[in-house]
């Protein structure tokens, strides 16, 4: 049954599994729109989101689209939503500011909009924001590699392999964390590329796939052979920078950092490709989500954000198999045991 349904929902806005509530729920339904259904930090959003779905009596519909980057799919999947008579969005968007005029329609149309991961530009356009808190997870690569580079870091040769040109928040706030926690002086803490700090050799983008980090990687090569660092937006990009490497010889003398913490991202980890991850939890913030669309159906109450910050908190944690002092951290079987994907 479930096979049947999966295979008859591929398209461009690739939909999901669909539940049928119970008759106690059966005016409760949900959107899940995530930036694409191939990488496993949104399929376990996606099977997170399901779950819940299933165990509340939500009718969840799921929207993607082709490739990380495609906002027209996810602006389509909103109409959608709309027309559907949703009672709310978990949205990952792929271009934070355009989607924002899209996100005020379904607001005025009734719907809890609530962003996963990735805020809105600015975060106050969606009604909440369920996230790791990315700058932090970028100051704990950046401080982990500082650590680990120790005298040598203030000779370092840095290249970042960031996410798309349109700078979504989530590539920002990693991006820049990666330089606070490294000891860089990050300019504009809310742009990439206005950094005049002589160990920056670059920036490229990788679309958050193996393929666009390959290639990113062979041009910042290309810029300065003698590369050391590299700071990643995810670890399919991480991957595709040290297959890069490795075509050259360069794997040994390069450290990559990244963010994601999915299963094959740990065992990157674990093999010694990347040296450090910060681990986000995707699963839990498309079921809290869920959670916060059925009761915002039941009584109209909004979620509120984790006391201190502009956003819920669902936690991050750095993985590595070569902890530096005093960054906190946990091993790679422990990572394994809270992987996912």
């Amino acid at each position: 049954m479930k096979k049947s349904l999966i295979a008859a929902a591929l398209s461009t806005l690739a939909l999901g599994v669909v539940f049928a509530a119970p008759a106690s729920a059966a005016d409760v339904s949900a959107c899940l729109i995530t930036k694409t259904d191939t990488n496993p930090f949104f399929v376990k959003m996606k099977e997170g989101a399901t779950a819940k779905a299933k165990e509340l009596g939500v009718t969840l519909k799921s929207y993607a689209g082709k490739v990380d980057g495609d906002h027209d799919s996810q602006v389509a999947a909103i109409e959608s939503c709309i027309a559907d008579g949703a009672k709310g969005i978990l949205l990952t968007a792929s271009d934070t500011k355009a989607i924002v005029d899209q996100v005020k329609k379904a607001q005025e149309a009734g719907l809890l909009v609530i962003a996963l991961d990735t805020p809105l530009d600015p975060a106050d356009a969606a009604d909440a924001t369920f996230a790791t808190d990315n700058l932090l997870a970028g100051k704990l690569i950046g401080q982990w590699a500082a650590a680990t580079l120790g005298d040598k870091a203030k000779d370092a040769k840095i290249g970042f392999l960031d996410l798309t040109p349109s700078q979504p928040t989530v590539d920002v706030l990693r991006d820049q964390g990666f330089m606070i926690g490294f000891g860089i002086d990050p300019k504009d803490p809310n742009k990439i590329g206005d950094e005049d700090d002589p160990r920056i050799v670059g920036h490229d983008v990788t679309n958050g796939n193996e393929e666009g980090g390959r290639k990113a990687m062979e041009n910042l090569l290309q810029k300065d052979p003698d590369i050391n660092v590299i700071h990643t937006i995810n670890e399919p990009a991480a991957v595709g920078a040290y297959q890069a490497l490795k075509a050259v010889g360069k794997e040994n003398d390069v450290l990559i950092v990244s963010v994601d913490g999915g299963c094959p991202g740990v065992k990157s980890v674990a093999a010694g490709q990347i040296g450090a991850t910060s681990q986000q939890y995707p699963l839990l913030m498309a079921s809290l989500g869920i959670e916060a669309i059925a009761k915002y159906a039941k009584d109209g109450t909004k979620p509120q954000p984790t006391p201190g910050k502009s956003f819920f908190d669902t936690g991050v944690s750095l993985v590595t198999d070569k902890p530096a002092p005093g960054v906190e951290s946990i091993d790679t079987k422990v990572g394994t045991e809270k992987c996912w994907g």
